[in-house]
C-alpha cells in the first residue's frame, strides 16, 4: 500500500538498534547489574509499513513448534499442556536446553539413601527423563528408542541431538548442556549481563558430545539465531523475559526465586537471550531471504505459579502429572541409560504434592487474545496481529468467504505478542502493543514501552507508530508493565490500560483531537495481568482484573467522567485467567470465569449461574448474539474458549440445557481465541491463530438450546 512501508534499510536498522543498542539489565531480578531510576524515553516515531512483505500465502508452510529452555523440565512444568497438545495435532517439535540441570548432582528418591554427587550422571539421567516424557506425548511407549547424535553450531560448539519419529508426531531434543555453575562461579546471569563473561559445557555420562564447548554471550545469542534458521520455526515458547517483582517474606519464602523477583534466575536471562536471538534471526534472514521469516511466539510464565490461585481443572492436571511421572522416572526402571532413569526427585505423585504447586497452573507472560478481529466497511473481516515480531493485518478475502489474504505488514517491532485494536467514534483503527524497546544485556539498560498505531481515515494508510511510554519511572520497573488494553468511547476518546510493576491499573487517555494525557495511576490491590476493558449498556468504561481473592473493577460513574477503582466485587475466587465480560441480555453486565481448578465456569450479573455444560480450561471470551431461537429481538451470551483437549469451543446460552459446539477440524488455537459478536450481516465468529502461523475463522452455526 503506498507511503505505509518502511525501506528495508530502516527495518535493518531498526533491528540492529534492538539488538545492539540497550538491554536488559537484571539487576536483582535475573542478572545483576543494568541501569536503575532512568525514565523509559519514547520511541522516535517510525514509518508504520512493513519489517517485510509478508508476501507467503496461507498454509504454505510446515508448521514446526521451537522451544528454549533454560533447565530440562522447564517445557513439562510451565509450557503444557500446549507443547503436548500442538505435538499431539501433528506439529514436529524441537525443544532446546540451555543448561545442564546438572544442579548439586544429586539424584535423590525420597526415601532412599542420599547417592554420591555425579554432576555428569544427573545430567544424562535428566535428558532419559525428557526421552520418556516426550515419548509418552507422542502417543507412544516411554521407553522407545531414540537416535543420538552431535549437532555442530555456530563458533566452534558442539550440542547433543536427540530426536524421536512416531507416525506423523516427530521430536527432536537439543542439549547445549551449559553447566549452571561454571568455572569461576560464572552463570547464566552472568552470561547475560557481565561483559566478558565466558561459560563452559558438562559433558552428561554417554553423551556422544566428544568435548566442551565454550560459550560467551554472542556465542549464544548466535547458536540460538543458528537453530531457529536451521529448523524455520512458525511457533517459539519462550519462558518469560521479565518476571514480576515479588516480596519475600514469612507468607511468601523465597523458595527457588531468584531475589526479588517470582522466577528462576536461569529463567530469565534464557528467555532474554532467546528474545535477542530472535531478532538476530529476523534481521538476518530479511536480509538474505529479502523477507522475515512467519512465526508468531508465546512466552509462558515460571515459578509465578506459586504465588497465584492454580487455574487447571483435575483432567488437565492429570495429563501433565502423568507426563512429569515419566520424567521424573525411578531407579528401578528399566530404561537402558546406565546413568538412571530420568529425575527421581521429580517422580511418583511429588509434583503434584509439593506445596508450591508449580505443576497446577499454566500463565501466559502475555495474555492477550490473539489476532484482534474487526470488521471493515465492506463487511470482510479484518484481523491484527504480531508475526515475526511485527505488527500485521489480515483481511477476509470477501465477505463471508472464511479465509484471509496474505498479511500486510506493519512494522512496530520488535513486538511482544501483546496487541489491542479499538475502532474510535470517527472509525478509525487504533493498534496498542508492547515493544522490547532495548534488548541487549552485557550491562546496558533494558527497556520496554507501549507503542500506538493510529489511521488517518477509517480504512485508509495508518500514521508512524508512536511511544507511549509506560507508568514507571525506572527501567526495571518498566519491564514489569503488562500487555495493553483499550476501549473506544462515542465521546471521541480511546482509554488505554495496563497493569503496573507493583501489579495496580495505569492508564492514559487520548482527547477527540487525538491529544494523549500523561499516564495517570488507579490503584487497587495486586491483580494479574489479562485486563477486560469494555463499554456498559451507558456508554460508561469498565476494567476488570483478575485478583488473589476476588475480581478487581474499575470504572466510570458516568459516560465521559474520570475510571475509578469501584468498591470490592465480592465475586467468588478466580482462577487466574482473564475474565470475560459482556453486556448481559438484560443489560446488566455480565462476568464468566471459572474459580481455582474449576473444569465450569460460573456466570456473574444481575443472578450468579454455573455454566454446567462448557468444561474446559484456559481464558474465555463472551459476547451478546441473536438468539438461536429466531424469536426477533432475543438476545444471549456466546462463549468461546478451550475444552478439555485444548480445542476451541463456543456455547450459545448459559442455561441448563444449552451444550457447546466443538471446533471442525479439531482447531488447536495459539494462546486464547479471539471472539468478534455478530455485527448483522455475517453473524459472530471466532478467530484464532494456528500453530503454522496462519490465522483462521470460524462462523459456528447456532445451537437451538440456549
Amino acid at each position: 500500500m503506498r507511503g505505509t512501508g518502511t525501506t528495508r534499510r530502516q527495518t535493518l536498522a531498526a533491528l540492529a538498534a534492538l539488538t545492539a543498542a540497550g538491554a536488559a539489565g537484571v539487576a536483582g531480578c535475573g542478572g545483576g547489574g543494568g541501569s536503575r531510576g532512568t525514565a523509559s524515553e519514547p520511541a522516535r516515531g517510525s514509518a508504520p509499513g512493513a519489517a517485510e512483505p509478508f508476501t507467503s500465502t496461507v498454509g504454505d508452510k510446515q508448521a514446526l513448534l521451537l522451544q528454549v529452555m533454560a533447565h530440562p523440565d522447564d517445557d513439562l512444568y510451565f509450557m503444557n499442556p500446549d507443547a503436548e497438545q500442538v505435538l499431539r495435532s501433528g506439529v514436529p517439535v524441537v525443544s532446546v536446553y540451555v543448561t545442564a540441570g546438572e544442579a548439586r548432582g544429586i539424584n535423590h528418591q525420597a526415601g532412599t539413601p542420599i547417592p554420591p554427587v555425579d554432576k555428569a550422571a544427573y545430567s544424562a539421567s535428566r535428558h532419559q527423563g525428557l526421552r520418556q516424557a516426550y515419548a509418552r506425548m507422542a502417543g507412544l511407549n516411554q521407553f522407545a528408542p531414540w537416535q543420538r547424535s552431535v549437532l555442530r553450531l555456530p563458533g566452534g560448539v558442539t550440542a547433543e541431538t536427540n530426536t524421536l519419529a512416531g507416525g506423523a508426531r516427530r521430536v527432536r531434543l537439543i542439549f547445549l548442556n551449559i553447566a549452571m555453575l561454571s568455572e569461576g562461579g560464572v552463570r547464566i546471569p552472568a552470561l547475560w549481563n557481565t561483559p566478558g563473561a565466558v561459560m563452559s559445557t558438562l559433558l552428561a555420562t554417554g553423551s556422544p558430545v566428544p568435548h566442551r564447548s565454550s560459550y560467551g554471550h554472542q556465542t549464544l545469542v548466535d547458536v540460538l539465531a543458528e537453530i531457529m534458521d536451521r529448523y524455520r520455526p512458525t511457533l517459539i515458547h519462550t519462558l518469560d523475559p521479565d518476571p514480576d517483582f515479588q516480596v519475600h517474606d514469612a507468607l511468601h519464602p523465597k523458595d527457588n526465586d531468584q531475589p526479588g523477583c517470582s522466577d528462576h534466575r536461569d529463567h530469565t536471562p534464557v528467555a532474554l537471550f532467546t528474545w535477542k536471538a530472535i531478532a538476530q534471526w529476523v534481521a538476518a534472514s530479511a536480509q538474505r531471504d529479502k523477507h522475515a521469516p512467519r512465526f508468531t511466539t508465546t512466552a509462558f510464565r515460571g515459578y509465578y505459579n506459586q504465588r497465584w490461585p492454580h487455574n487447571l481443572p483435575p483432567a488437565v492436571l492429570a495429563r501433565k502429572a502423568r507426563v512429569i511421572k515419566s520424567y521424573g522416572g525411578a531407579p528401578d526402571w528399566d530404561c537402558g541409560n546406565a546413568a538412571g532413569c530420568g529425575d527421581y526427585s521429580q517422580g511418583g505423585v511429588r509434583p503434584l504434592l509439593n506445596r508450591k504447586g508449580w505443576i497446577r497452573s499454566t500463565h501466559y507472560r502475555y495474555p492477550t487474545a490473539l489476532p484482534a478481529p474487526t470488521t471493515d466497511d465492506q463487511g470482510r473481516l479484518v484481523a491484527y496481529g504480531v508475526l515475526g515480531t511485527q505488527a500485521v493485518r489480515w483481511r477476509e478475502t470477501a465477505p463471508g468467504s472464511g479465509r484471509f489474504g496474505v498479511p500486510l505488514g506493519l512494522g512496530g517491532g520488535p513486538l511482544a505478542p501483546a496487541l489491542a485494536a479499538v475502532r474510535d467514534s470517527e472509525g478509525r483503527q487504533v493498534l496498542f502493543a508492547l515493544r522490547f524497546a532495548a534488548l541487549g544485556g552485557q550491562g546496558a539498560a533494558d527497556l520496554r514501552e507501549i507503542v500506538v498505531l493510529e489511521q488517518r481515515r477509517p480504512d485508509g494508510p495508518f500514521r508512524a507508530w508512536t511511544g507511549l511510554g509506560t507508568p514507571e519511572t525506572s527501567s526495571e520497573h518498566g519491564r514489569r508493565v503488562g500487555c495493553p488494553a483499550a476501549v473506544a468511547t462515542p465521546d471521541g476518546r480511546v482509554h488505554l490500560f495496563v497493569r503496573t510493576a507493583d501489579k495496580g491499573l495505569a492508564t492514559r487517555v487520548r482527547d477527540a483531537s487525538g491529544h494523549w494525557s500523561p499516564w495517570q495511576r488507579l490503584g487497587g490491590d495486586e491483580v494479574q495481568d489479562g485486563l477486560t476493558a469494555l463499554l456498559d449498556a451507558e456508554g460508561r468504561v469498565h476494567v476488570l482484573a483478575c485478583g488473589r481473592d476476588t475480581v478487581h473493577h474499575w470504572a466510570q460513574e458516568w459516560a465521559g467522567g474520570p475510571v475509578a477503582l469501584r468498591p470490592p466485587t465480592g465475586l467468588p475466587r478466580p482462577g487466574g485467567d482473564p475474565p470475560a465480560a459482556a453486556v448481559a441480555p438484560d443489560g446488566s453486565l455480565a462476568l464468566v470465569y471459572r474459580t481455582p481448578a474449576a473444569t465450569v465456569p460460573a456466570v456473574h450479573g444481575a443472578t450468579s449461574l454455573t455454566v454446567r455444560h462448557f468444561e474446559g480450561y484456559g481464558a474465555i471470551a463472551a459476547h451478546t448474539v441473536a438468539e438461536p431461537s429466531g424469536r426477533r429481538g432475543a438476545k444471549t451470551l456466546l462463549l468461546v474458549g478451550r475444552d478439555l483437549g485444548g480445542e476451541v469451543q463456543v456455547q450459545y446460552g448459559t442455561g441448563p440445557d444449552a451444550r457447546p459446539l466443538r471446533s471442525p477440524g479439531h482447531l488447536i488455537p495459539v494462546g486464547a481465541p479471539a471472539l468478534l459478536a455478530d455485527d448483522g450481516r455475517q453473524g459472530a465468529c471466532v478467530v484464532g491463530m494456528a500453530p503454522d502461523a496462519t490465522p483462521w475463522i470460524w462462523r459456528p452455526h447456532s445451537t437451538k438450546r440456549a
